[in-house]
């Protein structure tokens, strides 16, 4: 966008012409400077430039990242990235919003034994097979027709279905294509109830996994999943555990140890970052994945986690919850030594950073020499 041209120019430029006494045969050149001046400019004069400028910067790393992004090619997950997603990451939130995992095969499988093993991973609960159900309140019983072909299809045995259904005071039989449980105590009113529980029912699969797509890498063949649960997949054959990942920090910290959370933070918040087209130097997000991962577990970066447990009273109250630590630390009669960096700014004293870290020792030129002796004066 160009300057825009002021409406009263030429009246502007004759005020100044007349001011300053300028002769006729100038002010067409200066005319024609000033106008090339305006037009060469590519913003406009209306607007602040620091809002706009700030706007450029912020807008695109708040307002843009706090969204879902669909895996390239997988037609219904979602996975949540950008800013609520660096919050789970650093808030060390136990569970995320969409836990996933890539799930990697051992060299040399085909795309059929890929399928076949994604089948292996993905939950399938008796809903997933029932084509119609029938309540009855008199008699108390739901009835689920199964789809006996898609039951053969998955590997599940037949006779199974009805052991599957483990609830108290029901009793559940299987004959041909029928699922009918029974509920020992009248209760119409929890009838229905009764039938969600049933539909939940697990038959097999690996609980939590509720989605699996298989996508190409490069050139091999992987799995991406709606859920994670790394030490069941670990088990499936010919899973390779060594790539295999999930982006639930915790988990990946019960089953692979403190040094591989660490390296999945690193991970998780880089690719989050990428995936806005947001460039940071890994060395910070090392820093703070450091930071995290010290006391052998994990610790949020925030007023429950590292910043509210520093020696400091200043630095927890710099932070947030001013009242509640300043409160806390009289009644437990704590003191501060004034030994960091922010509580002395706070202070207003020097800092030990930088030049305030030390103090400087050593002789000032000529301030050793002695004073000459005045000679004594020789008797006679």
């Amino acid at each position: 966008m160009f300057m825009k041209l002021p409406p009263n120019i030429d009246e502007e430029l004759k005020l100044y012409f007349e001011k300053n006494k300028i002769a006729k045969d100038k002010q067409d050149a200066i005319r024609a400077k000033v106008l090339d001046l305006y037009r060469s400019t590519t913003y406009d004069p209306e607007e602040p430039i620091g809002i706009v400028a700030a706007q450029s910067l912020s807008e695109p790393a708040t307002q843009m990242t706090m969204r879902t992004y669909h895996f390239a090619g997988t037609a219904g997950i979602q996975v949540t990235l950008g800013l609520p997603r660096m919050l789970e990451i650093f808030d060390a939130r136990k569970e995320p919003r969409t836990p996933t995992m890539n799930v990697y095969l051992k060299p040399g499988f085909n795309i059929d034994q890929v399928k076949e093993a994604a089948e292996k991973i993905k939950e399938v609960k008796l809903k997933d097979v029932v084509l119609s159900t029938t309540l009855d309140l008199t008699d108390m019983w739901i009835k689920c027709k199964i789809d006996m072909d898609k039951v053969r299809k998955l590997g599940i045995d037949p006779v199974k279905v009805a052991k599957a259904i483990k609830i108290k005071n029901t009793r559940s039989e299987f004959e041909g294509d029928t699922l009918t449980v029974t509920a020992k105590k009248s209760d119409v009113s929890n009838l229905r109830k009764l039938k969600y529980t049933i539909m939940e029912t697990h038959l097999s699969g690996i609980k939590g996994i509720t989605q699996v797509v298989v996508t190409k890498e490069g050139d091999e063949w992987m799995i991406n999943t709606l859920g994670s649960n790394l030490k069941k997949v670990y088990a499936v054959d010919g899973v390779d555990p060594s790539r295999t990942t999930s982006n639930n920090i915790f988990e990946v910290l019960d089953v692979l140890g403190v040094e591989a959370a660490r390296e999945a933070i690193v991970k998780q918040a880089q690719y989050t970052m990428e995936e806005q087209g947001l460039g940071i130097d890994v060395r910070y997000i090392m820093l703070l994945a450091d930071l995290m991962t010290l006391s052998g577990g994990i610790k949020a970066i925030g007023r429950y986690g590292i910043s509210g447990q520093k020696s400091s009273v200043l630095v927890r109250a710099s932070f947030e919850e001013t009242k509640k630590h300043f409160t806390g630390a009289a009644i437990r009669g704590e003191s501060d030594p004034l030994l960091g960096t922010v509580e002395n700014i706070i202070m207003n004293q020097v800092a030990p950073i930088g030049t305030g870290a030390f103090d400087l020792v050593g002789k000032i030129p000529g301030s050793d020499k002695k004073p000459a002796k005045k000679a004594k004066k020789k008797s006679k």
